[in-house]
């Protein structure tokens, strides 16, 4: 059911993924030639505080009147919207923030294309529509993560793109954002694909320095040859974080926890380079500062820290002993929380395979800690009642029966 008398078009996402013959999943329309009052007349909700958003009656679609807006202060919110019947297509799609999200198509099916976004998608380009990119300085981490969702289809970000980002950036727009409007972008960015690009172009633009001072501070920080071909820490963060995502696509939790495992190692004396001694301990202290400044929920925070503070465990698992093994599952509380463990085992394999030449190395380590969690779990105080036995003596002989189930695994 289109607003009788106004012209629809299917814009952005939709649009673009259809061009890359890509699954898309919300639809979203620019209604132009309308008012407020058009659509509320025709059984559209209104959804938009700061613009005109409305949910079709029938499909719950997105429907927004076409708009344009004018910077009237620093950061995300310092804009002004004018939505009325006079505003064209051509100026909705122009305050879009790249070429490739600012194509449409008519309800006869033909493409509306005014910046070249379809020739940019042919020619794998991340380009800003106008100069009014600049104007909003949270199209820096959208560009990012665009990058970091079709790097591996071959786009580049355009040189003219960077630089405008990289002026933005020197003229403090990033220092604007919002600490909710960063950890949104961030923790989508770490359910793309390839999230090293995501933090390749914040840095090529100088963004990573102000937003993530933690996590640049690894590049150019150097580890032992034997056991990191890479070298480079950032290096082997962004071999981390691309195996991570290859390990569990779409889990920004494992994610963030192979994001920042390794914050200590910036914080390593210049003397023991490039061994990185208690990096585990003192990469909690910076994992901290980024996560309260950042505002991240506590589960992602909660676990990153225990990511930090034992991935060095997982490692060594099939050497530790089974009462080091059960501590290690009951700091992550595996036993009442299961789902924890897996987030930070898939940090730990991507840990592992996060290096030069060492992409498809076994990591058994994993496989043994998921079966020593089964095997303990199975381990219950119900048949310790049974037989008679009462307070701490329960739990004193559920823990002595949870070591002797891990100690009962085979380890290879």
């Amino acid at each position: 059911m289109s607003p009788a008398g106004h012209r629809v078009y299917l814009v952005g996402g939709a649009v673009r993924d259809e061009l890359l013959g890509r699954a898309h999943g919300d639809r979203d329309y620019v209604v132009v030639g309308a008012t407020p009052d058009d659509l509320l007349a025709r059984g559209y909700k209104p959804v938009g505080k700061d613009f005109p958003v409305f949910l079709h009656p029938d499909t719950g679609e997105e429907y927004a009147l076409a708009r344009t807006e004018r910077k009237t202060g620093p950061g995300y919110h310092g804009f002004s919207f004018h939505a009325a019947p006079d505003v064209t297509l051509e100026d909705d799609l122009a305050r879009r923030d790249l070429t490739i999200n600012a194509i449409a198509r008519d309800e006869a099916g033909a493409l509306v294309d005014p910046y070249d976004g379809a020739k940019d998608l042919r020619e794998r380009v991340l380009r800003h529509v106008s100069p009014a990119f600049a104007e909003d300085p949270v199209r820096i981490l959208r560009v990012a993560r665009f990058h970091a969702r079709f790097a591996p289809l071959g786009f580049r970000i355009a040189d003219e793109t960077l630089a405008l980002m990289r002026t933005m950036v020197e003229d403090g727009e990033a220092a604007h954002l919002v600490p909710e409007r960063v950890w949104a972008e961030t923790r989508k960015a770490l359910a793309e694909p390839e999230p090293s690009a995501f933090l390749r172009a914040l840095r090529a633009c100088g963004a990573l320095a102000v937003l993530f001072p933690e996590v640049d501070a690894l590049y150019g920080v150097p580890q032992s040859a034997e056991h990191h071909p890479e070298i480079d820490c950032g290096a082997h963060l962004e071999l981390v974080m691309d195996q991570a995502a290859k390990l569990a696509p779409g889990d920004d939790l494992a994610g963030f926890c192979a994001f920042t495992h390794d914050l200590g190692k910036a914080l390593t004396p210049q003397d023991v380079l490039p061994r990185h001694i208690a990096h585990e301990h003192r990469g909690l202290k910076p994992l901290a500062a980024l996560c309260e400044r950042l505002k991240v929920p506590a589960e992602y925070a909660q676990l990153a820290a225990l990511t930090c503070r034992h991935h060095l465990e997982a490692h060594r698992a099939l050497e530790l002993k089974p009462t080091t093994v059960l501590a290690l599952l009951e700091a992550f509380d595996a036993f009442r929380r299961p789902q924890r463990l897996e987030p930070f085992l898939v940090a730990c394999t991507a840990d592992k395979r996060g290096r030069l030449h060492h992409e498809n190395d076994a990591y058994p380590q994993a496989d043994f800690l998921r079966a020593a969690r089964n095997a303990a779990a199975a381990v219950t105080a119900q048949p310790f009642v049974d037989e008679g036995l009462q307070g701490p003596a329960i739990g004193d002989a559920v823990r002595k029966g949870r070591i002797a189930a891990i100690k009962a695994l085979p380890r290879s």
